[in-house]
């Protein structure tokens, strides 16, 4: 399974989804304080959010204390506006992040990874005071399913862990590239795709894989989320607390 296939749109065309994530991506820009430490995810959600962001920064002047991103192509985009990004190592914690999920249920518990940058989206995620995920209505379900839930685990690790995965019945397959080679990650390591749905009991699953020898993180983003934005087809958007 390739990343594109991962992220193939259901129920509607993607200029319709795009369109929702514009509209979502506005809203969350206003979140942002001027003078703030920021913290920016990745996908195609946040590219419009980068966009907002830019546009307010050009009309207001944020003055942002400093930007952190979970990727190579957000930073090139801030970067392209004139945003200057920083380490994460630089800034230590975040007063807020706005970010994407592929799936997100009612208790605002999201799986993340679609882009196979999850690994720093996580470090990014639990280093920042407030995380705001920004989704259409296509992600939203009421209990987390209908996404593969990516793993990455280190390239020694990952036969054996393929097979424990389909022994335990979790349906893995391991993420490749359109060449049909395995989809290496920003840390050199595989992403080894879980394909069950729906996820049984999501805390127990994110525990047996943080005790797993051989992963290195999950996509299940459990208690990390404090505000949703949803853009519904209607053109409203819901605004989801924890």
């Amino acid at each position: 399974m390739t990343p594109d296939e991962l992220k193939a749109p259901k129920g509607m065309t993607k200029q319709q989804q795009d369109e929702l994530k514009q509209e979502a991506a506005k809203q969350a820009a206003a979140m942002v304080q001027p003078g703030s430490v920021l913290g920016v995810g990745t996908g195609s959600t946040v590219k419009f959010f980068i966009d907002a962001l830019a546009a307010r920064e050009q009309s207001e002047g944020l003055h942002l204390k400093a930007i952190v991103t979970t990727s190579s192509r957000s930073q090139k985009q801030l970067e392209g506006y004139g945003f200057t990004v920083s380490e994460l190592a630089d800034i230590g914690q975040a007063d807020l992040i706005v970010d994407g999920a592929d799936r997100v249920d009612a208790n605002l518990d999201g799986i993340k990874g679609g882009g196979g940058a999850l690994t720093l989206e996580k470090n990014v995620a639990v280093n920042c005071k407030k995380n705001v995920w920004i989704v259409d209505e296509s992600k939203v379900v009421t209990h987390l399913s209908g996404f593969p839930l990516p793993v990455e685990v280190l390239p020694i690790s990952a036969s054996h862990l393929f097979t424990k995965f389909e022994a335990a019945g979790l349906e893995p397959a391991y993420r490749t590239q359109a060449d049909g080679s395995k989809y290496i990650t920003h840390y050199g390591n595989y992403i080894i795709d879980l394909g069950v749905s729906p996820l049984p009991i999501p805390a127990g699953l994110a525990d047996y894989l943080d005790h797993t020898v051989g992963v290195v993180e999950h996509g299940l983003f459990l208690n990390l989320c404090d505000e949703v934005l949803i853009a519904h087809s209607d053109g409203t958007i819901e605004d989801r607390k924890r």
